[in-house]
This record gives structure tokens, sequence and C-alpha cells, in this order.
């Protein structure tokens, strides 16, 4: 390891890690424990924020052990986390009043419905970017004042405090001192104003959310307190806090308004810098990337519920293959999916169609299609559906030549040509794909002198491999027109009944 170095925190939606980033940019010591959600009724989910943190910090321990380090060796420490998934704890114990609602989550569905009924859908759109929607924050802090008993009266008190898990590690790694969060974080909470950068009073009060348990939101790159002696042995500054997909877009050194990047997890998400004034886009969310130096980038992005957990799905569920090593192999015994399509609606679609009562399918199949086919037809959706997010974008006057790619997926270079392919655009693959965790490293550095500027961190960013389209437009366009059928069978709003 070269010179000083941060302890990037990620916490994701399937795993927690943690990370030593030197001075280089190189990555060292890395740990995970694997994020468990719990299902207490079909289309619930939940997690134990207590496990989280847990979790986390056994992963902490473990990364500074592997190498040797001690909190007198950390300059910074960097938190990223997963966004939208929402919590309520005692200010005073710091126990949880509830579980936390995952993003994915539809116990809200009907707080929504509600909602929308009431005319509040357009007033989410301008004030905050996002929609009316259980994928965001505000229904979960809604639901859980409404069925947790007692709960309205101590939040009105100021005896509870809210977060996303940002807040709450940060609540737990500062010893319960530092109740904060920043603009990328508080963006995703469909209660936050993206143009005054402040929580929304007038939307709140409309919502009846107490604003006594808002934490402050501040710049991602904000002095957010020092870590407690007993974690990591040692007062270290915490300087960054950022959303994932932020993190991710910094990570990417996405600087320039128009640069792309898509992540591959769990679920999918392109990002792609708006620069310093929000705009909104059909179909598409809009959100602060960061603030940093005192100027707030702005971000458009789309996301897809369900991307590598459709072929985790396949392995666990299906049972179509034992392990992810043998994905590709499968895929590539086949030249393409024989017209089969698979529709990963497990929890609705998103970003562009956004519509939470759509089930999944697969559609096309017959008596000649194997596990092969259905395997392939899973990674294509993966590329169809970053393809239609791109086609939003570019109907909504943002231009798209070149994807920058990363998450675990990204790893295969089928998945890359068929992204090339069906969108049409370059895909490039930098050679490390843990961009999350380095983005929030890279604010966290910035902020205490291991890197100057900007400039620097683009240096570190190389291109492992570039995948350009090599199918003709007309083979895509059929393509595609299968994926668009499929699609539209999926979606209950297409096939209301009339009166």
């Amino acid at each position: 390891m070269t010179g000083p170095l941060v302890l990037a925190l990620d916490e994701g939606s399937s795993s927690c890690r943690s990370i030593l980033v030197d001075g280089t940019g190189a990555m060292h010591g890395e740990s995970r424990a694997n994020v468990v959600w719990e299902n207490p009724r079909p289309g619930w989910v939940e997690l134990d924020p207590v496990r989280l943190w847990a979790d986390q910090l056994s992963t902490i321990r473990r990364a500074m052990t592997s190498q040797g380090v001690t909190g007198a060796d950390l300059s910074a420490v960097a938190v990223t986390t997963h966004r939208e998934t929402a919590m309520l704890w005692d200010r005073a114990t710091g126990a949880p009043v509830h579980n936390a609602l995952v993003w994915i989550s539809k116990q809200t569905d009907e707080i929504v419905q509600r909602w929308s009924a009431d005319g509040l859908d357009e007033l989410f759109r301008e004030r905050t970017g996002l929609r009316n929607d259980s994928f965001f924050s505000a229904a979960k802090v809604v639901w859980m004042l409404e069925n947790v008993p007692g709960l309205r009266r101590r939040a009105e008190a100021g005896e509870i405090a809210f977060g996303t898990p940002d807040t709450w590690l940060l609540w737990n790694l500062t010893g319960g001192r530092s109740h904060l969060t920043d603009h990328s974080c508080a963006s995703r909470t469909a209660l936050f104003n993206l143009e005054s950068l402040r929580w929304d009073d007038e939307l709140c009060a409309t919502l009846d959310i107490p604003m006594e348990i808002f934490p402050e939101a501040v710049a991602s790159d904000s002095d957010f307190g020092f870590s407690s002696a007993d974690v990591l042995g040692a007062e270290v500054p915490v300087r960054a806090v950022l959303a994932d997909q932020q993190a991710g877009l910094f990570g990417q050194a996405c600087f320039t308004p128009g640069s792309v990047k898509n992540t591959f997890g769990t679920a999918g998400v392109l990002t792609v810098n708006a620069g310093e004034k929000a705009v909104l886009v059909d179909g598409l969310t809009s959100s602060v990337g960061w603030t940093i130096g005192g100027v707030t980038d702005y971000e458009l992005e789309g996301v897809v519920f369900h991307s590598g957990q459709t072929l985790s799905w396949m392995k666990d569920n299906l049972r179509l293959f034992e392990s992810n090593d043998e994905i590709e192999y499968l895929a590539r015994l086949v030249p393409d999916s024989a017209g089969v399509y698979v529709v990963p609606a497990f929890g609705g679609m998103c970003a562009p169609h956004w519509d939470r009562a759509a089930k999944a399918s697969i559609v096309g199949l017959t008596l000649e299609s194997t596990s092969a086919h259905v395997v392939r037809a899973g990674m294509d959706s993966m590329a169809f559906q970053t393809a239609d997010i791109i086609d939003a974008l570019e109907a909504g006057g943002v231009p798209v030549d070149t994807v920058k790619v990363d998450g675990g997926s990204a790893r295969s270079d089928l998945l890359c040509q068929l992204t090339a392919d069906l969108s049409g655009k370059v895909i490039q693959r930098p050679t490390s794909l843990e961009r999350t965790a380095l983005g929030a490293a890279f604010v966290a550095g910035l902020g205490v002198g291991m890197w100057d500027d900007i400039g620097q961190l683009e240096q570190t960013w190389i291109c492992e491999h570039e995948f350009v389209p090599q199918i003709d437009v007309g083979t895509r366009e059929e393509r595609r027109a299968g994926w668009r059928d499929a699609v539209v069978r999926t979606l209950p709003s297409l096939h209301a009944p009339t009166t």
C-alpha cells in the first residue's frame, strides 16, 4: 500500500464491504458479508438494522486486520450505501423501532395509491425529481408511522430519528453523535427538494411526516464527524457520504455532463451526469449526483429492479446451473435465445415503464427450447433493459455514445457484447469493476489532500476492454421488437378492461 489510506464502507443491496484505498487508487483487503433480507409477507422485503451494522462492522475489522492496519493509519473514512431503504430508531438508545423497509418492498403500495388518488403525483415529480412510487423512502416512513403503535407521537416529540442506510451506518460509526446524510442520499427519498437542497417541509406537511425525524442533509464532502475509538481504535474523520450509484458515477470518472455509466449489480442502474441543473426526462428520475467543493452536479437515472438478480433466480430457484461460473458457458452453447424472452418483472417494472403491478414472464418457449436458451434470454434481458433506458435518455434530448460499465456481472464478455449489440452503443469496461467504494474513497481523499483535483482521479480510470456493436441495425431492431412485445404482455396497465 502506498501513502495515506481511506477506509471505504460500501453497503449494497446484496452485500456489505469494507475496502482500504491508497493514494494510487489501488484497493486492498476487501472484506464482505451478505445482506440478509426478510420476507414477512409476500411482496414485503425488510432487513434487520442491528444485523446490518454488525455485519458491516465485522467487515471493517477483517479488512483492517488482513492488512495490519489500525485506526492510526487511516486518513479518512468514506461511506456509500444502497438507497431508498428506510428505517426509524430511538434517538436515546439507538434501537430500531421496526425492521428497515427495503427499496423493493411493496408493502407501501396502498399508501402510494392513496397519494395518487389525492393528486400528488405531479407534486412529487416537480419537487423531488422522483415519482410517487413504493420504490422510494417517503411511503416507507409513513407506513411505519401508521403501523407501529405510538410511533407518531414519539416522532413528533423528537424522540425518533429517520435515516436511509448511510445515516444508520454513520450514526453507529460515530457512536450516535452524527445524525447526517448527504444531498445524493437525501435526493432518493422523494422528500428532498432538488432546487433548495433541503427537506421539503411543504411536501412533508402534506404527507403528515414530522420534520423532527430528519437528519441534516449536507454536501457529500462535508465533515461528517469522527468514528468512535471503540469502532476503529481511533477517532478517524468521516469525510464522504454518497449514495451508491452516485458514488459509482464518480468512481467511473464521469465528471463531465453527458458521461454515462451502467452498473450490472443485483439491480441495474444507468446513470448520466446531467451537469449543474436538474433535468426531467420522461420515464427516468432526476437526483443529486453529488455536492463537492460547493458545487452540485445532478444526475439522470434509470433503474432496473432485477438485473444480476435474474441470473441468481435462475440458479437458486430454477436450478438451471449450480454456480455463477457456469452462466456464460451455458449462454454461449446457443447462438441466441431462439425467440425466448425473459421479462424479470419480479417486483414490477421500473424505468422507463414504471408498472409495479407487472409480473415476470418467460415468453416464446417451444419444445425445442433448452435451459441454455432460457439462460441466454436472462442475460439478454439485462442488455435489453439497459437499451430501453438509453432510448428514454435520447428521447429526452440526452445523446449517448459510450457507456462505462461496472458491477459483478460486467465481468462477462458476453453480457458486455450483448449490451453493445442491443443498444448500438460502445461499451467500455475498466480494469477494476469496484467503482462504488472507489468513488466514495475519492471524495474523502480529496477532502484530506490525498489527491489535488479530479484531474488526478481521471488518470486512475483505465479501459480494460471496449465492446463495439457487431450486429446490423435490422437484426437489432428485430430482436428489440420481440423484447418490446414480451414487455407489453407483462404490463397490466396496457391490458386493463375498458368501460
